[in-house]
C-alpha cells in the first residue's frame, strides 16, 4: 500500500487502524530520534499507538490518514510490542506489531545491483549458512510499478537467518553485517530497488517539474508515454505485414527486409518519471531513518550529461520529504564495465557527476568501486567487498570511526619538466598493487589527444610523462568505461577517476 494510493482510496471504516506497512512484526524502529508511526481509519477516529512506556494519539485527518511521533528511544535489542487502537474499533483489539527492536534503519535503493541478493553473489552458500544474525533484519519495498489500492496484505520484515539472508540485498546485508559486529546494535535494511531503472522513476514529480529544464524533459516523456501505445499498435500491424511478406519472399527464394524494429518501451512501465517514487519511495516516508544508501546509473549511462543535476534534485527532495533535515546519504560510484568500445568514456562521465553531487550536497558520501566490477558484466557478482567499503564509509563519516575511509583522491596537477606531477589526498602508502608503474593515466597537449603514458609514484604524487607529449596541459586517470587501475593507499582503497580538463 502506498502513501498516494491510501490518500486516493483510503480504507472504508475498518475495524481496526490500519498502520503504514513498514510497520509489522519484527521491524527495527530508528533510535535516538523521534519515529513517526502513521497510517489509515476512518476520517475523525482518534487512534492511539503504544509502546515502550509511551503512549500518544492522533485524529485521522478528512482522507484518513494519520500520524503520531514517538519520543527519542535508545538503541535496544530487547523485543518489545506495539499496539495502534482506534476509538471507532469495534474488535477492542487494535492491531499488535511483535518483536520489535530499535537501533539503525537504513534505506537501500537504487537498481538492479542494489536489489542483487546474497544468495546470487558470490560464496553464497558458505555465507548464507553462516547468516545467523537475528538483529539484522530486512524489509522489501513490493515491486508495484501502478499505484494499487490498498490491500490487507503488506511486505514484511525478515529476521537474518540462514532460512532467510539469501533474499536480503547483497550489498545491504554485508554492510549492515559489519555495522552490527563493530557497533553491536539492530541494523534494519529497508530496501526500496527494482532493477533497469533510470533515475526519474524514482524521482518525485514536483522535483522533475521544479527545474525548467526537467520540466522541458518530462513534457516529452509524457508526449512519448502517450504516443507509445498508437505506436506499438502500429508497430503490431508492421509486424503483421512483414511476416506475410518475408513469407512469400522466402517461399519465392527472395531476399526479405529486415524484422521491423519495436519501438522503444524505456520510459513506459516502472520507467515512467515519478513512477517508482510514487509506488516504492512514498510508501516509506517518513520512516525515521539512520541514513539511505543510493546505487543507481547504469541505466542513465548512456546519456550520462545532466545526471548529478538530477541527482542533487532528488536527494534534496527526499530530504524536504523525510523532514529529517540532511540525513547521510551515500552514492555507490559506478564500477568499471565495458560498456561500448575500449574508447568509451560515458560511464566515467556519469561517474563524474556522482562525484560532483557526493562533493557538492551536504553530508553526502561516495563509495569508489571501480576495481570491483566485471568489465564483461554489469551485475559484478563480489557484493561483500561492497558492502565492507561502504560499512568504511559509513563507520568513519556517520559513526566518527578514526579509520582511513576513501583512497587516494585527486588534490592537483601540475606541469614539470616533460610532464605532470599528480598531487593526491589519502595517499599515506601510496602504491601500486602489481609494484610496477601505475596504469591507468593519460596525458595530453594543447592538441587534446591522450596517449597513455606511465607514471611513476613519489611519495604521495605520481609523475607522468610521454615522449608523444612533449608539453602536457592535462591528465586523466582511469578515465574509461572500464579502465584499468591499480593505484591504491595503504588501507587498500582504490584511487578515485579523475580528469583535469573539461573537453
Amino acid at each position: 500500500m502506498s502513501c498516494a494510493a491510501a490518500c486516493i482510496f483510503p480504507p472504508a471504516a475498518p475495524a481496526a487502524p490500519i498502520p503504514a506497512r513498514v510497520f509489522s512484526d519484527h521491524m527495527v524502529l530508528q533510535r535516538d530520534m523521534r519515529a513517526p508511526v502513521w497510517g489509515w481509519a476512518a476520517p475523525g477516529e482518534t487512534v492511539t499507538v503504544s509502546f515502550k512506556g509511551q503512549t500518544v494519539s492522533a485524529t485521522a485527518d478528512s482522507g484518513g490518514r494519520w500520524r503520531v511521533d514517538l519520543a527519542p528511544l535508545p538503541a535496544s535489542a530487547e523485543p518489545a510490542q506495539m499496539r495502534i487502537t482506534g476509538d471507532r474499533d469495534t474488535g477492542g483489539g487494535g492491531v499488535v506489531i511483535s518483536d520489535i527492536v530499535v537501533g539503525d534503519v537504513w534505506l537501500c535503493s537504487g537498481q538492479s545491483n542494489m536489489e542483487w541478493q546474497v544468495s546470487r553473489s558470490d560464496n553464497a552458500a558458505a555465507e548464507i549458512a553462516a547468516a545467523d544474525f537475528p538483529l539484522i533484519r530486512h524489509f522489501e519495498v513490493s515491486r508495484e510499478p501502478v499505484t494499487m489500492e490498498p490491500k490487507k496484505t503488506y511486505d514484511k520484515w525478515m529476521v537474518c537467518s540462514p532460512a532467510t539472508a539469501g533474499d536480503f540485498t547483497g550489498i545491504g546485508y554485508y554492510f549492515a553485517r559489519d555495522i552490527f559486529r563493530r557497533h553491536n546494535v539492530p541494523v534494519g535494511l529497508v530496501n526500496s530497488s527494482w532493477g533497469g531503472t533510470g533515475i526519474e522513476t524514482w524521482m518525485s514529480e514536483h522535483a522533475i517539474l521544479a527545474d525548467r529544464s526537467f520540466r522541458i524533459t518530462f513534457y516529452k516523456w509524457i508526449e512519448e508515454i502517450t504516443a507509445y501505445p498508437e505506436r506499438l499498435a502500429a508497430y503490431d500491424r508492421a509486424l503483421a505485414n512483414w511476416k506475410s511478406d518475408a513469407a512469400k519472399a522466402g517461399a519465392a527464394g527472395k531476399k526479405f527486409a529486415k524484422q521491423p524494429p519495436r519501438p522503444p518501451e524505456s520510459l513506459y512501465g516502472q520507467n515512467k518519471p515519478a513512477r517508482l517514487f510514487s509506488a516504492m519511495i512514498a510508501p516509506v516516508i517518513p520512516c525515521a531513518l539512520k541514513g539511505a544508501v543510493w546505487y543507481q546509473g547504469e541505466h542513465n549511462a548512456g546519456r550520462p550529461d545532466g545526471y548529478g543535476a538530477l541527482l542533487s534534485a532528488m536527494l534534496r527532495d527526499w530530504r524536504a520529504r523525510w523532514g529529517q533535515g540532511d540525513f547521510p546519504f551515500v552514492i555507490m560510484q559506478l564500477p568499471n564495465y565495458k560498456s561500448g568500445d575500449a574508447s568509451s568514456i560515458k560511464w566515467a562521465r556519469l561517474r563524474e557527476e556522482q562525484e560532483r553531487v557526493a562533493k557538492t550536497e551536504p553530508n553526502t558520501e561516495l563509495v569508489v568501486m571501480i576495481d570491483l566490477g566485471n568489465p564483461d558484466d554489469v551485475h559484478p557478482t563480489n557484493k561483500l567487498e561492497a558492502g565492507l567499503r561502504l560499512a568504511r564509509t559509513v563507520r568513519a563519516r556517520v559513526y566518527g570511526e578514526p579509520i582511513e575511509h576513501m583512497g587516494p583522491a585527486f588534490a592537483r596537477a601540475e606541469a614539470e619538466g616533460a610532464g605532470m606531477r599528480v598531487h593526491f589526498s589519502h595517499a599515506d602508502g601510496l602504491h601500486a598493487k602489481g609494484g610496477g608503474p601505475a596504469p591507468g593515466f593519460e596525458i595530453a597537449g594543447a592538441d587534446r589527444e591522450f596517449v597513455w603514458a606511465p607514471a611513476r609514484i613519489e611519495g604521495a604524487t605520481v609523475y607522468i610523462s610521454s615522449p608523444k607529449v612533449a608539453k602536457p596541459v592535462a591528465v586523466r586517470y582511469a578515465w574509461r568505461n572500464a579502465p584499468e587501475t591499480d593505484l591504491y593507499n595503504k588501507a587498500g582503497l582504490p584511487a578515485a577517476p579523475f580528469r583535469t580538463d573539461d573537453w
